[in-house]
């Protein structure tokens, strides 16, 4: 639906998650077979998995398509984080070019691009300050509150690639109010009930997941009326 609906006009990067690499590969596979342009990957995991393990998941999935990867570390939520020497080592595995990482941990970031010396381009979450990665060396910034502010998005990306960073503080400063909001409250919850501010009944999130408290609606709106996304 998604690719369908994108008519070519912007890269579909889909997501692949999964706590066995057989059945990573096959959504990998399924993914190119839809006809999306990137694979989003991240790795599931009820036990902890040694480094060799965490890089063998990886690089299987490059391994299975001829689509570029975007790795996706979130290790607030992951019992096996991609750690800074496994990113290393990845980013010499041909497809694997990108880096989302959530790790809240800007300094890591910039560790992170010692590390690659340009093999991976690194994207921030929505836990850092979109700007300020950009700021050293960062290439966007794919996260969650962009799905409520896609126009302020863009201008900040693109006030950041011009490099007037005067000016994209300007566009950072109430656009990080959003970032807040859903950091203080769930994900998806926050998505939904913001949508739902637009004009998109989009519904609430699936159980057991709840929806936005009255307290959270309203920092939603404020953070979006802030950025005139209402």
């Amino acid at each position: 639906m998604v690719v369908a609906a994108a008519r070519g006009r912007v890269p579909v990067v889909a997501g692949v998650a999964s706590t066995t690499i057989a059945d990573a590969t096959f959504q990998a596979r399924e993914l190119e077979r839809l006809g999306c342009d990137g694979i989003l990957a991240i790795l599931e995991a009820y036990f902890p998995i040694v480094d060799d393990g965490v890089f063998a998941y990886f690089r299987a999935i490059a391994e299975s398509v001829s689509l570029p990867v975007v790795l996706y570390t979130n290790p607030n939520f992951q019992r096996s984080d991609l750690t800074p020497a496994v990113i290393e080592r990845l980013s010499r595995v041909p497809k694997i070019r990108y880096l989302k990482d959530a790790s809240s941990n800007t300094g890591r970031l910039l560790s992170i691009m010692n590390l690659v010396e340009g093999r991976i381009e690194v994207f921030a979450a929505s836990a850092h300050i979109p700007a300020c990665v950009m700021m050293i060396g960062g290439v966007g910034w794919m996260a969650g509150p962009a799905c409520l502010a896609p126009r302020q998005s863009v201008a900040l990306y693109e006030t950041c690639r011009s490099g007037d960073w005067t000016a994209a503080m300007a566009l950072q400063r109430p656009l990080w109010r959003l970032n807040q909001a859903f950091a203080k409250y769930n994900l998806a919850a926050c998505i939904k009930g913001g949508l739902a501010l637009q004009g998109y009944a989009v519904g609430d999130p699936l159980p057991p997941q709840q929806a936005l408290t009255p307290e959270g609606i309203e920092d939603v709106r404020r953070a979006l009326d802030a950025i005139d996304a209402l």
